[in-house]
């Protein structure tokens, strides 16, 4: 599936061209174009936003049923077209195949989900002090979101951002990001067939200087739900606090794994390969800090390298595949970069931490570990991105959690324990937004809320019911009968 410059833009229900265009590279074999998409100007960007305020009355006061069934419909072609549109994002971003399948599948659960919170949208009634008033709290949309959404899951993340927007009554600009275009437009097209009001839904692609920019500093804007990085981050904070714009922020994160000494060495070993080296470590939700107790490092450590040297790196729409290559050539440059930084803080490489050259030209390494790492050093502070963790070792659960809450991240974190005692001190203590048991810290529901602590999160909730704290605004009405 190839898409032209043509059509890459999508304003006011129409399909557009930009002032330019960017190729979009196969990442598993770079002598692939998967097509040439068009590039927004600050004026498309300009006329989105104008669009999307004029539509946003007309789609808010749609009848309850039209608005499910339009959220109903997307969720539900998702769903039947995932293989194909799974193929399309693991060709863009490089991600193994069952992996794009399975976002693509999980995006339509997010559709199908909020067609359902449309109907389930209720006010309260309360008695009021004064006696003959009455009291009706309701919610109202926010107004005109702002999308801006990752490379890393594509289509999921800008669906659990955009799916609730459009249930709560919002009009949307989605800016997605310029490495995974394509996915972005076969969204939208799917989106465009149900008939919304003009308006309603927008695309622009581009540039976060040009695209990005406008949209955070537009007074015209509502709300901005983003996610990206923590320095991204702050910028579009400061940006739409000067015009008391409303913004969500999901950002970095630092996540740990806990090994306790009950472990079971099996379940620790998949929990850490999925949770560290699936999608190539490129997961905001990726354990890239392993804490292992002293006293069953050795056994962890031996099975877990076992595990890891039968793990199949190639093109992501090979058969057996369990990791493809990471995005682009920035990425890879920067996680080789981390490599040798780690090196000169101490590490060493128990597995991997090489470039792959296989059948296809493309960006490859293998996933790698690092041993006798400490929890202060950059590569255990800052977020990498990449396929790599490093092992800290500690002496009981204290020391544990301590470590786990060293950080300013606080996202996931995780623990494997057979201990009922040592999973209750866990999940109290863990700084994290999300704690997982027995359990990769990959890995979350589309029904719950998910969202972090410190600088892993800013604003409301994200997912579930929670999501109407970002997506609408609660109106207190008083009445007096006569």
């Amino acid at each position: 599936m190839t898409f032209s410059a043509e059509k890459s833009l999508y304003i006011n229900g129409e399909w557009h061209t930009g002032i330019g265009t960017k190729a979009n590279i196969n990442p598993s074999d770079i002598s692939e174009s998967l097509g040439e998409f068009s590039q927004a100007s600050k004026q498309q960007v300009v006329d989105a936003i104008e669009a999307a305020r004029g539509a946003q009355p007309q789609w808010e006061h749609t009848p309850l049923e039209k608005k499910q069934s339009v959220l109903q419909a997307i969720g539900d072609e998702l769903i039947a077209r995932c293989d194909e549109l799974g193929k399309l994002l693991a060709s863009e971003e490089g991600k193994p195949f069952a992996e794009g399948r399975g976002e693509i599948y999980r995006a339509g659960q997010f559709f199908q989900y909020f067609a359902a919170e449309v109907l389930r949208q209720m006010g309260d009634l309360a008695q009021s002090v004064r006696p003959g008033v009455s009291v009706e709290v309701t919610r109202e949309a926010l107004g005109v979101v702002a999308v801006i959404s990752p490379w890393n899951f594509p289509t999921a993340t800008a669906a659990w951002k955009i799916a609730p927007a459009l249930a709560f009554g919002n009009s949307v600009i989605w800016k997605p990001a310029n490495l995974t275009p394509a996915s972005a437009v076969a969204l939208t097209e799917i989106i465009h067939r149900q008939g919304l009001p003009a308006g309603t839904f927008n695309l622009v692609l581009g540039s976060g200087a040009e695209v990005g920019n406008t949209l955070i500093h537009s007074p015209d804007i509502d709300g901005v739900s983003f996610t990206g990085s923590v320095e991204t981050g702050r910028k579009v904070a400061t940006a739409t606090a000067a015009n008391f714009v409303r913004c969500q922020l999901e950002m970095g994160s630092k996540n740990a794994l806990v090994i306790a000494d009950d472990a079971d060495i099996d379940i620790a070993v998949e929990a850490t390969i999925m949770g560290s080296f699936s999608g190539a470590g490129q997961k905001c939700t990726a354990s890239s800090r392993l804490v292992v107790f002293d006293s069953v490092h050795d056994a962890y450590v031996d099975a877990l390298i076992k595990r890891m040297s039968g793990l199949k790196v190639g093109h992501a729409l090979s058969e057996g595949v369990f990791m493809g290559p990471v995005v682009d050539k920035n990425q890879l440059d920067a996680n080789f970069d981390w490599l040798e930084k780690a090196k000169a803080e101490g590490a060493s490489v128990g597995f991997g931490g090489e470039k792959l050259t296989l059948e296809h030209d493309g960006y490859y390494m293998s996933p790698t570990l690092l041993l006798e790492t400490d929890n202060s050093w950059s590569v255990n502070q800052e977020e990498v991105f990449a396929p790599m963790a490093g092992i800290i070792k500690v002496k009981d659960l204290d020391e544990a959690i301590a470590t786990v809450n060293d950080t300013r991240f606080g996202l996931t974190g995780g623990i494997i324990t057979q201990s009922l005692r040592n999973s209750a001190v866990f999940k109290q203590q863990a700084q994290t937004g999300c704690v997982m048991v027995n359990l990769p810290t990959a890995g979350t529901d589309y029904h719950v809320p998910f969202g972090g602590r410190k600088e892993s999160s800013f604003g409301p909730r994200e997912q579930g019911q929670y999501a109407k704290e970002f997506y609408t605004v609660i109106k207190t009405t008083y009445q007096r009968p006569y």
